[in-house]
């Protein structure tokens, strides 16, 4: 089951055909029992109607041997007195059920009469007797003489008229007579029709209801899967690029602004970003490799002459060969280091004295700095300074200048030199990788071109900036800004 429904596009037209299937059970129930309503209310009107129509005639004296009521072949009614006792029925009816009387023949006493004489042909002596009883007994709130009670009571049932047996729903009127006291009405109206009705309505829908719910999850399945075309498009497309390891492909991107469009250029925007940090990465590894190359065949080369000639050893070139090794062993590990998201420590540190720190003990170097204080590494941004100087030496011709100033919520750091400064073009192209602006700058005076890679990184890391620019003195101006301690950083990029 779970392998079955396993897909986006199967639990969707499930879902819409049980929520339509739901619905429609519950509009189908109200209906039926809306449309019963009505007609057992309207047969119950008809009942009471013809209970109303014997009712008056009975208020108006008739005998009940003329009561036009009893002729009705359509319309069984029954006529009680107070003691439940029958008088009179409909002439036809053979059995009934629901009136509370379940006889259908009056007795013989009182089915011969019904003009107000006994059996001799005497006025009934006692009848007057009785109505003054009755009107002893009566209440403040009971019918007067010839008077019909409003309204009528209402029960289901059945009755078998001239051979045939239906339901009817029956309708009981109290009527005060003046001969005969309180009399009570019962009076039918068949609910065929209302059965007839509510089945065919029942009929129509279960054979409608499975075709509509069919009808439903078609549409839903074709519309499902027309939307999810483009999302299997995707995943073909990202197995195979997962496949071949060929970053350059693409997925394809609908015509369309719906989420599926917004996920497929987002997916391609992964894409180029992954390709693009592969192959720096890639770069990185070869320009790496490169740079390791030099000194350590330079290296190996005067310890192969001194191992042949010891008398021809240059210790001193050995060594700045093993320094600038090491130098770049610790670039390389930092630059890991930052590209795996290490966060700096949230310690305060004062920009201005570092910046003091950073340029003792080096030539021509001015520190013009106020206190301020930010939160980050003291060893990372020590880094930065430090390599901000050792390229604004390289370039300076007589003079750098460092300063350490507050503008609103962030310290801003500026080294500036009187060099030749950064063409508009490069100013972005000097922070990358292995970068030097100057080929015919030897790698041992020109380094690695990694000091300005690393400084970027460090700043971005503390939430901060490092641009380039144009000096007031002509040369190359680079500033660091970093959010003051306490400053939110924000997140930095990737």
């Amino acid at each position: 089951m779970s392998r079955v429904f396993g897909s986006v596009r199967s639990r969707a037209t499930l879902g819409a055909t049980l929520v339509v299937a739901v619905a429609l059970v519950a509009a189908g129930a109200a209906v039926l029992l809306s449309l019963r309503a009505n007609l057992t209310g309207e047969a119950g009107t008809r009942a009471e109607r013809s209970a109303q129509a014997v009712a008056s005639e009975l208020a108006a004296r008739t005998p009940l041997g003329k009561l036009s009521g009893l002729d009705a072949e359509d319309t069984p009614v029954q006529i009680v007195d107070e003691d439940g006792v029958l008088l009179a029925a409909s002439e036809d009816l053979e059995r009934i059920s629901g009136t509370g009387t379940a006889e259908v023949t009056p007795g013989p006493a009182r089915s011969g009469g019904g003009d107000g004489r006994d059996e001799d042909g005497d006025d009934d002596a006692s009848s007057d007797d009785r109505d003054d009883d009755r009107d002893n007994d009566r209440d403040d709130d009971s019918l007067a003489p010839g008077e019909i009670a409003q309204g009528a009571s209402y029960t289901n049932g059945t009755a078998t008229v001239d051979g045939d047996t239906e339901d009817y729903r029956f309708a009981a009127v109290e009527v005060e007579t003046p001969d005969r006291g309180r009399l009570t009405v019962h009076a039918g109206a068949p609910l065929a029709a209302e059965h007839s009705a509510v089945g065919t309505a029942l009929t129509s829908m279960l054979i409608g209801f499975p075709l509509l719910l069919g009808v439903v999850a078609a549409v839903t399945w074709l519309v499902t899967g027309r939307a999810l075309r483009p999302v299997e498009g995707i995943r073909r497309e990202m197995a195979a690029i997962t496949a071949s390891e060929d970053l350059r492909r693409r997925v394809p991107e609908p015509a369309t602004h719906d989420e599926i469009a917004r996920l497929a250029r987002t997916t391609n925007a992964t894409l180029a970003a992954l390709e693009s940090s592969v192959e720096r990465q890639r770069r990185f590894v070869a320009d790496a490799s490169h740079e390791l190359r030099s000194p350590i065949a330079s290296l190996r080369t005067q310890l192969e002459v001194a191992a042949a000639h010891p008398g021809l050893l240059d210790l001193d070139g050995a060594v700045e060969d093993t320094v600038r090794l090491q130098n770049l062993a610790a670039d390389l590990l930092l630059l890991a280091r930052l590209d795996a998201g290490e966060r700096p420590a949230g310690t305060r540190v004062d920009l201005a004295a570092l910046a003091r720190e950073e340029a003792a003990g080096r030539e021509s170097v001015t520190v013009d700095a106020e206190p301020v204080e930010v939160s980050g590494s003291r060893g990372q941004l020590g880094r930065v300074l430090a390599n901000l100087l050792d390229n604004a030496q390289r370039h300076a011709r007589e003079r750098i200048t460092v300063t350490v100033r507050r503008e609103g919520d962030q310290a801003v750091v500026g080294v500036a030199d009187d060099g030749e400064g950064v063409a508009d073009a490069d100013r972005e192209r000097i922070f990358e990788r292995f970068v030097r602006l100057d080929a015919a700058r030897s790698r041992d005076d020109g380094g690695a071109g990694l000091g300005l890679a690393i400084a970027r990184d460090v700043a971005v890391r503390h939430g901060g900036t490092l641009t380039a620019g144009a000096a007031p003195a002509g040369g190359a101006l680079f500033e660091l800004r970093l959010p003051l301690a306490g400053a939110d950083r924000g997140t930095p990029p990737a």
